[in-house]
């Protein structure tokens, strides 16, 4: 089993992720410009409901750690508040009431203080939603009759027009939809929103080199070639990706003729990802088992004329909405599933892992075939046709 933990994002690339997520990219991209799986990333998202929170700082006016030691060392050569106050630059008042807040001359240490301070400073400005009752139960009965925020604010201002304490923005209720620490709006009302999504998106966000819906000159599986269909040639396959948790996904090819099966290991589910790792796997194939590919609709498949290119197999496309076109591969993925249950993170699986249970699933005895395994069948077909 690959390893179960991972490295975490430092500082700087949780900021560089924060800034990509702002500027509308994707997980996956994130995830390959930050060397880490969209797993990774779908994570620190999550956590704040795909919304940024700036980092705390402290204030230019505050006390700083140097200006603490400073007092503590006045302290101890017994100086009095107006002698610290002078050497530092500060009020004497602010020197005395810092000494005061933090044990007073004889318990006032420089490093317990200035932590101290920063927790003390942890005060978040309560929402509207969370000190006014009367407006929480309104925007939650509307968002249970499926009215958007924006309906919400909008209708709130016409309604009370003379009240300010029944107005609130849309941006706040998102918030505290997505925002889940807050503990304001109930996590189930989301549902009643338009687009149930676990995050909010960057309104940067937009699907520009991430197609969705049309393959750019597909060829449809109605031009496969009769051939293919009696599976008496090996080397025709059939694709498709199988999610788990988090965002994360596995590539399956099954091969027509024999149900051999390939699982390989994608970082994403986009075209690029998806492109490296086929191409990957399928090149190591010999010639024979390199003839074609069918593949849903999803735009994870949308590089398909590189991907023929670089493999020399050609790629037909499903009709929409038309999973039974692909029998074999949904019923391997049905099969699959012993392996990794709904809700399991694909992403904690290595390409050596992949590949054992791969190995698994082809060394058991199928029914369809006879009960002959998948990879006897698979070196029995290729036999044949040499």
């Amino acid at each position: 089993m690959a390893q179960m933990g991972r490295p975490g994002l430092s500082a700087e690339q949780k900021a560089e992720l924060w800034q990509r997520w702002k500027g509308g990219q994707s997980l996956s991209e994130i995830g390959v410009a930050l060397g880490k799986h969209a797993a990774s990333i779908f994570g620190v998202l999550a956590h704040h409901g795909g919304i940024y929170r700036p980092q705390r700082h402290r204030s230019s006016l505050a006390l700083t750690l140097m200006e603490r030691e400073e007092i503590s060392r006045g302290i101890a050569s017994r100086a009095s508040v107006r002698q610290i106050a002078m050497a530092i630059g500060r009020s004497p008042s602010t020197i005395s009431r810092e000494i005061v807040r933090h044990g007073g001359r004889a318990r006032y240490r420089a490093a317990q203080a200035d932590a101290q301070a920063w927790d003390q400073g942890r005060r978040p400005k309560l929402c509207r939603l969370a000190t006014h009752g009367r407006l929480r139960r309104a925007v939650a009965a509307k968002l249970q009759r499926d009215w958007s925020p924006e309906q919400i604010s909008g209708w709130l201002k016409r309604r009370f027009p003379a009240d300010a304490s029944m107005r609130v923005s849309h941006e706040t209720i998102y918030r505290s939809l997505f925002i889940q620490g807050r503990g304001v709006l109930k996590k189930e009302l989301i549902r009643h929103l338009r687009l149930r999504k676990a995050m909010r998106r960057s309104k940067n966000a937009s699907s520009a080199g991430q197609p969705t819906g049309s393959i750019v000159d597909a060829v449809s599986i109605r031009e496969r070639p009769a051939v293919i269909e009696d599976r008496a040639v090996p080397g025709h396959w059939e694709g498709d990706l199988i999610t788990g948790s988090e965002n994360t996904h596995i590539a399956t090819l099954v091969e027509r003729a024999s149900r051999y099966t390939m699982l390989i290991k994608v970082p994403g589910k986009d075209a690029g990802s998806v492109l490296a790792g086929l191409t990957r796997q399928v090149r190591k194939l010999p010639a024979t088992l390199r003839r074609s590919l069918t593949w849903d609709r999803g735009a994870e498949l949308a590089r398909h004329k590189q991907f023929t290119v670089a493999t020399d197999v050609k790629v037909y496309f499903c009709d929409p909405h038309s999973p039974w076109q692909r029998g074999t591969n949904e019923n391997t993925n049905g099969l699959l599933r012993q392996y990794f249950p709904a809700g399991t993170e694909l992403s904690r699986y290595s390409q050596t892992d992949l590949n054992r249970i791969a190995q698994r699933l082809n060394q058991r005895p199928r029914k369809t075939l006879g009960f002959q395994t998948p990879a006897s069948k698979l070196y029995e077909t290729v036999a044949t046709t040499r």
